[in-house]
């Protein structure tokens, strides 16, 4: 994971880097998915998402695009 100030600081890291563009989120969508991915894991009936569950969370949070969709 790499943090950044700015769309302009993405676009020159990956002009840098020669990289393609990957998944981006806010830190706001992040600790917002750390919450919702992680909040209830100590819990005795946690079970592990499904995939369709997961693609929801993503949607939900506004994680969208080809990035974010899981290989079902």
């Amino acid at each position: 994971m790499l943090l950044f100030r700015s769309e302009e600081h993405v676009k020159r890291w990956n002009e840098m880097s020669k990289r393609e563009r990957g998944g981006t989120m806010t830190v706001h969508q992040q600790w917002d998915l750390a919450r919702a991915w992680y909040g209830d894991r100590a819990s005795p009936n946690w079970e592990r998402r499904s995939p369709e569950e997961a693609q929801e969370l993503f949607r939900r949070l506004g994680l969208t695009g080809s990035f974010w969709q899981l290989q079902t």
